[in-house]
């Protein structure tokens, strides 16, 4: 007969795999650093629909778009991200910097668009190191996948445990601001914000979770290669001569560093079991502290040494100590 304790656990994983299930299916991989705050896949999406630089910026800071939900100077206030431009030849590179603070910026990503001679033209992103980690480079697919559906049955040589939406491909020529840049109206844009300076459309709101974040752009991910999952390693940066150039005036924030190594960006990978450990371990030092001081009392009376008195010293504490008289009834004589 099976025990209601067997069918109990049953019915626990059961549900724990489902829940797991689904939180693969609809949320964004976790890479428990600062940039789970902004999804990469999200910003190229909107930089492919822009029609300038300036519009792209913009967009990005817009409270409605809800991509931008970046906090370094951890002030619960999402961070402005200006968006700064610079061209050599037919090979362009558009840096997000956040400016952290009035003396420190941080560089967040970069885009690089470049033309070879035949006119293709090739467009990536590169998450900064410090807020997504190493080589983590993200590029649109130009070739149209079909949908797979996941069958859990099947078990032959080649299941399918995750179901894959169909990805259209990307023509990047035919991306508006690609056009743009290549066109003679194109401007290079500076940006002349800094932090406390801002454009007047700009208006700081609050950060929401990163979970809640995450759930909302996952659909991104289906259009493009790399990152750290989906593509992994197999995305190479296309130009890399026009990268180490820009990568030798990388802007780095000793904030974000110090806040990184502290664990203060509250991330799915590295702050939960963190915060939960450390709510246990104060609420366990302030335990073990009570009882320490009710410990320490105890046993300093419990090892005060006992006095040991005399038969003489007794008597004569009982001689000098004060005591009222008894006054006996007298009986009389019969």
């Amino acid at each position: 007969m099976i025990s209601k304790n067997f069918i109990f656990s049953l019915a626990a994983v059961c549900l724990l795999g489902q829940s797991i299930f689904s939180q693969s299916s609809n949320d964004a991989p976790s890479l428990g650093l600062p940039g789970d705050n902004l999804d990469l896949y999200a910003v190229l999406d909107l930089f492919q629909k822009s029609k300038t630089i300036e519009d792209f910026e913009k967009s990005l800071n817009d409270k409605n778009s809800g991509i931008n939900n970046l906090d370094l100077n951890l002030d619960k206030k999402v961070d402005f991200i200006k968006v700064t431009s610079k061209n050599e030849g037919s090979d362009y590179t558009f840096v997000l910097q956040d400016p952290v603070s009035k003396t420190e910026t941080q560089d967040v990503a970069v885009i690089l668009v470049d033309r070879d001679k035949s006119g293709k033209v090739n467009l990536q992103i590169m998450g900064d190191e410090d807020l997504y980690g190493k080589n983590y480079v993200i590029e649109p697919k130009t070739t149209s996948t079909a949908a797979i559906t996941a069958n859990p049955a099947y078990t032959g040589s080649d299941p399918v445990a995750k179901s894959t939406p169909a990805a259209q491909a990307v023509v990047v020529e035919n991306v508006p601001v690609v056009q743009y840049i290549y066109s003679p109206a194109y401007v290079p844009y500076y940006p002349p914000y800094y932090y406390g300076y801002y454009p007047p459309y700009y208006v700081p709101f609050a950060a929401i979770s990163v979970a809640v974040y995450a759930h909302h752009h996952y659909h991104h991910h289906h259009h493009y290669h790399g990152g750290h999952y989906g593509g992994g390693g197999t995305v190479i940066i296309h130009n890399k001569n026009v990268y180490n150039n820009y990568n030798i005036n990388r802007n780095r924030s000793n904030t974000v560093i110090t806040n990184r190594e502290s664990g203060k960006y509250r991330t799915p990978k590295n702050s939960g079991n963190r915060q939960q450990a450390r709510n246990l371990e104060q609420r366990s030092t302030k335990y073990n502290k009570g009882e320490s001081s009710k410990t320490r009392k105890y046993n300093q009376s419990a090892n005060r040494p006992a006095k040991n008195y005399s038969q003489t010293q007794r008597s004569s504490a009982l001689k000098t100590a004060p005591h009222t008289a008894v006054k006996r009834p007298v009986r009389s004589k019969m």
